[in-house]
């Protein structure tokens, strides 16, 4: 139930488009590994699923299954199942018949097919109701029945397209959790389609940002969360903090002063990220406070608060946990630990981050101007 995935080099314009909705795309997913494409709305996603199962046809590149090309072969001798965010259940057949449907497709005779089909129903946790019809099911039920059928069908690569987000968020934890029982059980080779950062990485072993019609990262959740590749990748996983500067001699320089940053580069402009979870509040007289500003907003997350400051290079943002007493107007230091901080180029993609939630910033003093310690730290050390 596994085979390995390639998409090289694929383009794909819709007919009166403008631009390609992928252009020069390219995806590696091993066998029995779950790689989730995460982008904003417009970015390609489910083209590419898509694609892969057939359903539309590349205009340039190559897609290959365990190492052969499937682009002439059509949708059912590719050894794909696709699960969506509706179940499409046949509504005439029973629940068995509809898990059973795959085997049968495949030269299963009746019997042998509802044998198999019995199976997947237990492993989704849905015994017994092989006579049920689909309609007299929750919506969480026709949901795992969906992801039965395209079990049953044993394919080489299994695609999810959003499947759970419509289902509330119990049920959706109740699905993830399944899904992490299966994979570790069948070993399946997954592609999942979603928005959901945390889908993305609770259900995958790696992740590829899809913006634009292109990767622009994929790795781990840890290297993409900690090393983003461009402002554009950091801005859509949700990073508030940017500080425009210079490097200078291993050191990032604004107006914050020089911050040495591991890894720096070479002298030039770029922007400084760090993500706010990784910003600490401490009091204003604090020896480790790397810049003091004042506390403009408090935006309470569940146990957590986001603590919006105002500084000397505009809004910075920090995660406060519960036992930290902050309130508007409070002057506060901040501490910026080195080691979490990333320096970028300064190029963006604005066109294609139109979801990414962003806080509206409520000053921008430090977003274009250039500290006077620039050209008084280009001859210093930090």
């Amino acid at each position: 139930m596994n085979a390995s995935l390639q998409l090289t080099d694929v383009s794909r314009t819709h007919k009166g488009a403008p631009t390609p909705v992928l252009g020069g795309f390219d995806l590696h997913v091993a066998a029995g590994d779950a790689v989730a494409i995460l982008g904003p709305s417009g970015s390609g996603k489910t083209t590419v699923l898509r694609l892969v199962a057939g359903l539309d046809a590349p205009d340039t590149g190559d897609i290959r299954i365990d190492g052969a090309s499937v682009l002439t072969r059509p949708p059912e001798q590719r050894g794909i199942a696709m699960l969506a965010q509706r179940p499409r259940l046949f509504p005439h057949m029973s629940v068995l018949d509809n898990v059973a449907f795959g085997p049968r497709m495949t030269g299963a005779s009746r019997r042998e097919a509802r044998r198999q089909a019995e199976q997947y129903l237990d492993l989704v946790q849905l015994p017994g109701l092989g006579r049920r019809q689909p309609s007299t099911l929750s919506g969480g039920q026709q949901q795992r029945v969906a992801l039965a059928r395209a079990l049953a069908a044993n394919p080489a690569v299994l695609l999810l397209d959003e499947p759970f987000s419509a289902l509330d968020p119990s049920l959706r934890a109740d699905m993830h959790q399944l899904l992490l029982e299966l994979r570790a059980l069948l070993q399946p080779t997954i592609v999942l389609v979603t928005h959901d950062h945390q889908e993305a990485v609770l259900l995958a072993d790696t992740i590829a940002i899809l913006i634009d019609g292109q990767v622009h990262q994929q790795g781990t959740a840890r290297q993409i969360y900690d090393q983003p590749a461009s402002i554009t990748v950091s801005r859509f996983l949700g990073c508030l903090n940017e500080i425009p500067g210079e490097v200078v001699s291993g050191c990032h320089v604004s107006a914050l002063g020089q911050i040495p940053v591991p890894q720096a580069g070479p002298n030039g402009p770029a922007t400084l990220v760090i993500r706010q979870e990784a910003v600490r509040l401490v009091e204003q007289a604090s020896t480790a406070a790397t810049v003091i500003g004042r506390v403009e907003r408090i935006v309470p997350l569940g146990a957590r608060s986001l603590v919006e400051v105002a500084t000397s290079v505009g809004p910075l943002f920090a995660e406060a946990s519960s036992g930290q007493d902050f309130r508007t107007g409070d002057t506060v230091g901040i501490v910026l630990p080195t080691e979490q901080c990333v320096l970028l180029p300064n190029q963006v993609s604005v066109s294609a981050l139109s979801d990414t939630a962003r806080p509206v910033r409520t000053s921008t003093s430090g977003s274009s101007r250039r500290s006077s310690t620039f050209s008084a730290g280009s001859n210093t050390e930090c």
